[in-house]
This record gives C-alpha cells, sequence and structure tokens, in this order.
C-alpha cells in the first residue's frame, strides 16, 4: 500500500510512466495530422497539459481500478461479461431510479450496462439523444453528473461497467462552440465545416452518401443569418466538426477523460467514420479516421487506463475491421466493435432456413481472431436493421443480391406469404430499393404473429428463435449485448406514432417503455412467454460465464456441416474445443458424434443445457432451433 504522504509523488510517477508508454501511439499519430502546422509544438505541449489535469483530477478508486486493469488488460474479453443496453428513461424513468434496478439486472447475469444517450441534448428532436450541446452535463431531464457518478459507483460495487455514447462526429447546433461560431468567431467557425458558398459542398455532395434521405437529404444545410453553408451529415441540427483543425482534438480529449473520471469504463464512439471528409470520396472511414482513433486511444490509456472504447461503424466486414486494429493500428485502436454482420446473417439465415450465405460471410470476411480486442454481438439494437448483404457474397452461394435484401425487407415487415414477423419499414430509398427494417426481437422472430391468432405451437418456435439468437451471440465471441426488453419478449410498441417527435421514426417501434408489471410476475411466470424468455436468457448467460472457452481471444473457426440448415462454429479453446451448432430451421434434424469427435470432441458433453448431448441411437439430435455448445 503507498503511504498518503507519497501519493502524489507516486500518482506523478505513474502519470509519465503511462505517457511515455503511449507517446509515440499519440503524438507519433497526431504529427502526421498536424505536424506541418506552425502551431503544432504548442498543441503538443497543451494536449499534455490536459492530461496531466485530466489524471489529477482521477478520483483515486478509479485510478486503482486503472491499476487492476493495467494488470488484467483482457478483463472485457472474459466470458464473464454480459452486456445490457437501455434508454435511462424508458427503463427506470431516470438516474435514480437505474440504482433500484441493479438487482434485477444481477439476476439476470449482465456485468456489463450501456446507458443510451444520456449527455445534454439539444431541445426537441435530437436523433434520439445524438445531438448533444453539451459533453460534461446529464440530460436533466434524466438527472444531473453528481447522479450519475453515483450510479457508476453503485454498478462498479456490483461487478458492473458502465458504457455511455461519446459524438465524435458533430455536435448539435446550440452547442457553445456552434453558438461562438453562429456568432461569428472564426476560432470557433474553424471547429466546424462552414462555407461561403456552394461550390464546395456540391464538389464534395457528388460523391457523399445521405444517411436519412427521407427526412434530411443532404449533406449541408444553409443557413441565411450568417451567409454561411454547414456540413451536417445526419441532420440539420447537427453540425459536422473539423478533426483537420487539433484544436477538436484537444477539447474532445478533455471531454472524453471527462467523462471517464466520472466512472464511465466504456466510451462508445459514435460515428467515427465520419470524421475526416476527402473530395472524392464517401468521407467514410478515411485513412485519418484511423489514425485520430488510434490517438484518442493512446490518450485514454495515459489518463484513464481502466477506459477502452467501442467504436461504432456500421460497416461491412472489410471496412469494419480496421476500427479494432489492423496493419499499423493492430491492437492500438478500437476493443470493441459491433458485429453488425452476425446480426444481419442471423436474420437473413433464420428467413432463408440456410445458412450457407452466413457460413460464407463469416468464414471469408472475419479473422480467427483479433488482437486486444473482441466484437459486440447482438441480434438487433436501438437502430434499424440494413441488410449488409453484398451482390458479391449472395453470387457465391447462387443467390440475387437485390433479390434476397428485398426478400429480407418483405419477410421481416410480414409482407413475404408465409412470413412470421412483424415488422416496420424505415427509411425506404426509392431510387436504390433499399429498405431497411425496425421491430423488437420477439415481433421480428415471430412471437406477436403467434399471439395474435393463439398459435400455441407458433409461440414455442417464436421462443426457440429469440433463444436460439441469443445463445448464438453468447458463444460466437465478443460481449453479447441484450437489448432492454428482450429478456421479457416485449413486442412492438406501436404507439410510438402518437407521440410526435416519434411519429416519423419507426425506430421508436422497437424502443418501448420498460414493463415492470411483467418483471414483476416472473417468479410467477415461468409458463410465461417473457417467463420462459426471462429463464432461457439468464441460462444462457450463467452457462456462459462458466465456460473459460469463451473467451474474446479465443479463435472462432466456422465449419461446415454438410447441411444447409444448420450453422456451426468451434471455438479452439486451449482447454479444448467447443464446438457450437444451431439449427436454422422448423424442422428436426441431428449429426453423427463422429462429426464432433473429428473436430476434437472428446466428452460429448453439452455445455450450454450441462447434460450429455447424444440421443439414444448415438447421433446428436438437434430438434427445431436448437442450439448446443459441445466439448
Amino acid at each position: 500500500m503507498v503511504d498518503a504522504s507519497n501519493l502524489g509523488a507516486f500518482n506523478d510517477r505513474l502519470f509519465h510512466m503511462r505517457l511515455e508508454r503511449s507517446r509515440d501511439d499519440l503524438f507519433g499519430m497526431l504529427e502526421r495530422l498536424y505536424g506541418h502546422r506552425p502551431d503544432y509544438p504548442g498543441v503538443v505541449e497543451e494536449l499534455t497539459e490536459a492530461l496531466e489535469a485530466a489524471w489529477e483530477a482521477r478520483p483515486e478508486d478509479l485510478k486503482w481500478r486503472d491499476m487492476s486493469r493495467d494488470l488484467e488488460p483482457d478483463w472485457f474479453q472474459r466470458p464473464g461479461m454480459n452486456g445490457y443496453v437501455f434508454y435511462i428513461d424508458r427503463f427506470a424513468g431516470n438516474l435514480a431510479g437505474v440504482v433500484e434496478k441493479l438487482d434485477y439486472l444481477q439476476d439476470l447475469g449482465i456485468t456489463y450496462v450501456h446507458f443510451m444517450p444520456c449527455l445534454k441534448p439539444r431541445p426537441g428532436d435530437s436523433d434520439g439523444g445524438y445531438s448533444v450541446m453539451d459533453y460534461t452535463e446529464i440530460n436533466p431531464a434524466l438527472g444531473t453528473m453528481d447522479e450519475f457518478e453515483t450510479v457508476t459507483r453503485a454498478c462498479h460495487e456490483r461487478g458492473i461497467s458502465v458504457c455511455i455514447d461519446l459524438v465524435l462526429n458533430h455536435t448539435a447546433k446550440e452547442h457553445e462552440w456552434a453558438r461562438k461560431a453562429w456568432e461569428g468567431d472564426e476560432a470557433f467557425r474553424d471547429f466546424y465545416l462552414m462555407f461561403v458558398d456552394d461550390t464546395l459542398p456540391k464538389a464534395y455532395e457528388s460523391t457523399l452518401i445521405e444517411i436519412f434521405p427521407a427526412n434530411a437529404p443532404g449533406n449541408f444545410t444553409r443557413y441565411d443569418e450568417i451567409n454561411r453553408w454547414v456540413w451536417t451529415t445526419f441532420n440539420e441540427h447537427q453540425w459536422d466538426l473539423n478533426w483537420s483543425n487539433p484544436r477538436v482534438f484537444i477539447e474532445m480529449t478533455k471531454a472524453m477523460l471527462f467523462l471517464a473520471n466520472k466512472g464511465v469504463d466504456v466510451l462508445r464512439f459514435d460515428a467515427p467514420a465520419f470524421l475526416w471528409k476527402r473530395m472524392g470520396t464517401r468521407c467514410q472511414s478515411e485513412p485519418e479516421v484511423h489514425i485520430l482513433l488510434h490517438a484518442l486511444r493512446a490518450a485514454s490509456r495515459i489518463a484513464a487506463p481502466g477506459v477502452i472504447h467501442l467504436e461504432e461503424a456500421i460497416v461491412g466486414p472489410a471496412e469494419m475491421l480496421p476500427y479494432l486494429g489492423r496493419g499499423e493500428h493492430d491492437g492500438k485502436e478500437g476493443n470493441l466493435a459491433y458485429h453488425n454482420s452476425l446480426m444481419v446473417q442471423f436474420w437473413s439465415a433464420l428467413a432463408a432456413r440456410d445458412t450457407r450465405l452466413m457460413t460464407h460471410v463469416m468464414r471469408t470476411h472475419f479473422p480467427t481472431s483479433v488482437t486486444n480486442a473482441t466484437y459486440a454481438t447482438y441480434i438487433r439494437c436501438h437502430d434499424d436493421i440494413g441488410w449488409a448483404v453484398t451482390d458479391e457474397d449472395a453470387k457465391a452461394v447462387g443467390v440475387s443480391g437485390f433479390g434476397h435484401r428485398a426478400f429480407l425487407s418483405d419477410f421481416y415487415e410480414g409482407s413475404f406469404p408465409g412470413s412470421f414477423s412483424r415488422g416496420a419499414l424505415f427509411q425506404v430509398n426509392e431510387e436504390t430499393g433499399d429498405k431497411r427494417i425496425s421491430g423488437s426481437t420477439a415481433s421480428l422472430a415471430g412471437l406477436e404473429a403467434a399471439l395474435e391468432t393463439g398459435d400455441a405451437e407458433g409461440i414455442d418456435r417464436a421462443i426457440d428463435r429469440i433463444l436460439m439468437g441469443h445463445a448464438l451471440i453468447a458463444s460466437h465471441g465478443g460481449i453479447p449485448l441484450v437489448y432492454m426488453g428482450d429478456e421479457l419478449a416485449l413486442l412492438n410498441d406501436h404507439s410510438y406514432v402518437e407521440v410526435p417527435e416519434h411519429a416519423h421514426d419507426s425506430r421508436w417501434i422497437h424502443r418501448p417503455m420498460m414493463d415492470w408489471t411483467r418483471a414483476a410476475r416472473l417468479p410467477d411466470g415461468g409458463g410465461t412467454p417473457e417467463g420462459r424468455v426471462f429463464d432461457g436468457i439468464r441460462h444462457i448467460l450463467a452457462r456462459r460465464a462458466a465456460v473459460t472457452g469463451f473467451h474474446g481471444a479465443v479463435p472462432t473457426e466456422i465449419v461446415d456441416t454438410g447441411q444447409d440448415g444448420l450453422y456451426a462454429f468451434v471455438r479452439q479453446a486451449p482447454t479444448g474445443p467447443i464446438i457450437c451448432v444451431f439449427n436454422f430451421t422448423e424442422h428436426w434434424s441431428g449429426l453423427p458424434v463422429s462429426w464432433f469427435t473429428a473436430l476434437g470432441a472428446t466428452q460429448m458433453h453439452d455445455h450450454l443445457s450441462n447434460a450429455p448431448v447424444m440421443g439414444p441411437e448415438g447421433g446428436v439430435p438437434l430438434p427445431p432451433y436448437a442450439r448446443v455448445w459441445v466439448g
């Protein structure tokens, strides 16, 4: 134990050791971007001072948390990491209410919570909270920063890590920086991308993609009051930051470390792909983006090393994997990234009753493991589902990319003949035919439709689909994320259309209010759909935590089963392989024991059911929507 009188000297020395450890990763990256500027030496000095000030302000309990995680850098890759994602107001009303609900989360087996956007948003439409006007304040409708610190401490006491969003690409136009820019302060106008006429906006626009074509077309907004065009990728009220200005890097680093010092364990960087603009491109995932993210990671390792970064990049595999660090950024960029492809392929295989495309994509585009990083796995999120199936991948398994994407939209909207799903279209693009889908897991999996008709077998099948999906994300590699309400089989909330600020956005159909009345019935509701789903997901998370082979660093090798309806992979753990098989059809199937033993199984024991897996005739029977983890 360090003597209190020497603690200051100890902390000072520790800071400088960490500064030297990550100096090249921070300033080596920034010199490439800003080294040509005459003010660059001042940038280095000011940033170093900001890092040291953040470290000095860091509470002692968090500094010891940093030390623990320096000694156990794989803490976030361990199989006991199980995530839960929610909007604070819809889950518990406010921050004070969250503390009261931690027993519920612990009972479910949760060790990681993601509070959806909770920083102070602009008034009115705020893109679900992603239009932030102050990075240092909590949304007053949810509570205060002091209450936020109370929640993070309560979570830490229960072994729960906390994730919140930090929007990197833009601020609300009401942010202090934007207001000063509006008022004519040239220093702050350089924080944004502003143009005196539309010459450059038109040139950029020729290669840009519209993100919200239905309600926010284009990427620039003209403001007559200030005689400027402003880059607004997402919405008019979200002004893109100018990351070619090192002042932006410094100020965002300060915001990042301020939040880290409030007890945040995981910073989810929103929209990082858009940070760097280059004429003639989509202005997404440019090389400078990864240089910036590498540098931000280094800044955290210096002043808040217990904090990791989740980089939100919902793009194809080739574009997504660099956010986990590839090439010179290997092991030094993001620690987590969303496995969007796994989500898309889960729903694709479920609708088609065919896993060939899923097997091809997972095997072809993803390495068996990544360095100092892992995936955030999920079967749905707060956003819509975009059918990220390329023409090339579809062709590889003999189907039409356009046709398959159209089929999936129709199937999950519920208009395809025989569909079990009840979803809603989101952002239909008439020019490209792109149709994305909104919907809760239970409704997309068939529970809503089955309950409407009282179809008992349909209810059973829907529950099996839900549980198979959660068994998949719990074992595939990474931190599985349960989205609020899915553990209670909550259906679509069609009342969103009655809320003016939500009515235009079908994503609110799968952002219901938490049903605590339903949750209160769980001890006596084992036979209800919600009881069966809750018990099933709780069991899956508990069994995952008990299997050391599900550590995030353990390679995931995709394997063939010889059957189009089955998807399988092997977690190649040092303690022995774990062979995971999923039946994506409503029909019985099976595999011979010899198939499992050829892949290294020795016990023929299912880690999920914690029971022998062989049938009476020696094979391994696989019921409809079966899920087994065989060792």
